[in-house]
């Protein structure tokens, strides 16, 4: 008998309960099919997080055709579900098909791209990649989670996920237009950064034990050719109608539990827009311990897609003249994102895996933004 992947599955020992935070799994169930090796198959389980979260969202789309006077609460719910659809679906379907495509293409290619797990230039691919992909977080998402199935390391994973939410082209020239070209470079240098340093930290913590490793990590044949696997991916990415449905079909399959997590953001963001009053989100920001506090609650709480962060951050800096508090609101945004934490958590079948990102990467956030309140 073999696991999913083909290979003889390892026999386990009975584990006696752990609070060893660094190596536990405060799941007390087996891990879910998706959080397997492949990627699992949910075929046949109720998913409760989407199938709910998909009914709540659709209900606030159709609530603008009722024909009846609606509570203000139900006009800024639909509103924001609105809004939200219109501004990530484009990234949605272009992270559902790279995911596709990300299916067909060779381990070895993706460990030739990133480098080798487990080195500083293995983390600056990753992170360069992270900035010049063009996806909001929405979308980024399922590429750094079919990125990790597909060989990268956990430090690569986060990397990619921290440099890249609104580091892309549209969104930067987006931030110079707001806030000028000065600041958006410093943004851009300082993600980076944060980017690296994080990134290699959970590589160097992988490497002494403390952080488990990617189990899907390959070692490069001495024969590897990029020509060669890119002929072997062409049949099945060729344009044909069967190639079409197949790929959609393998992207979305392999972009739910991603997806059940975004639909559950756009949810959870509609009801704060709705029930939480306007003022307590957009005063009492300035560049002060207590308003970078507030920031950083509010980041937390409220899930904003990127298209979406980059004018609310611009109007923090302008505003409230708090560039550090701009700042916290775009990268703490990213790195205290619920539907990233769950997708890493479900990814990976390890909490501290989801948990280390925000360990690592808020404080450097808060540092540095403290910083540039003090400097601006």
């Amino acid at each position: 008998m073999s696991d999913c992947c083909g290979k003889p599955p390892s026999p386990r020992k009975p584990e006696a309960p752990s609070f060893d935070l660094l190596n536990a799994d405060f799941s007390k169930s087996p891990a879910p099919a998706e959080a397997s090796c492949c990627g699992g198959d949910t075929k046949g389980r109720f998913d409760g997080v989407l199938w709910i979260s998909l009914t709540l969202f659709l209900a606030g789309v159709m609530a603008t055709i009722l024909p009846f006077a609606q509570p203000p609460w139900l006009e800024t719910f639909s509103a924001t579900c609105i809004s939200l659809a219109q501004q990530s679906w484009w990234a949605i379907l272009l992270g559902i098909a790279l995911m596709a495509v990300l299916a067909h293409t060779p381990k070895e290619m993706i460990a030739a791209l990133l480098g080798k797990p487990g080195t500083l230039r293995g983390i600056l691919r990753a992170t360069g990649a992270g900035v010049f992909l063009d996806l909001c977080n929405h979308g980024i998402l399922m590429v750094g989670m079919g990125l990790y199935k597909r060989g990268a390391s956990l430090g690569q994973t986060i990397a990619f996920l921290i440099a890249s939410p609104w580091n892309s082209f549209s969104l930067t020239l987006l931030l110079a237009a707001l806030i000028g070209w000065q600041w958006m470079l410093c943004f851009l240098l300082l993600s980076a950064a944060i980017g690296i340093v994080t990134g290699y930290a959970v590589e160097q913590l992988t490497r002494i034990g403390w952080l488990p490793s990617n189990p899907h990590t390959i070692t490069l044949p001495t024969t590897f050719s990029y020509r060669h696997s890119w002929q072997s991916m062409l049949p099945a990415l060729r344009p044909t109608l069967p190639n079409l449905r197949s790929l959609f079909h393998i992207g979305l399959r392999d972009s739910r539990m991603v997806l059940r997590w975004i639909v559950l953001g756009f949810v959870l963001t509609a009801a704060v827009k709705a029930f939480l009053p306007p003022h307590l989100l957009h005063q009492h920001f300035g560049p002060t311990l207590w308003g970078l506090a507030l920031t950083l609650l509010t980041t937390t709480i409220l899930e904003v897609c990127s298209e979406g962060s980059a004018p609310l951050a611009a109007e923090l800096l302008r505003s409230a003249n708090a560039p550090g508090n701009a700042f916290t609101f775009l990268m703490a945004g990213a790195a205290t994102d619920y539907t990233e934490i769950m997708s890493l958590k479900s990814t990976t079948g390890r909490w501290i895996c989801a948990l280390i990102l925000p360990i690592l990467s808020v404080p450097q956030v808060l540092f540095l933004s403290y910083l540039m309140n003090q400097w601006r």
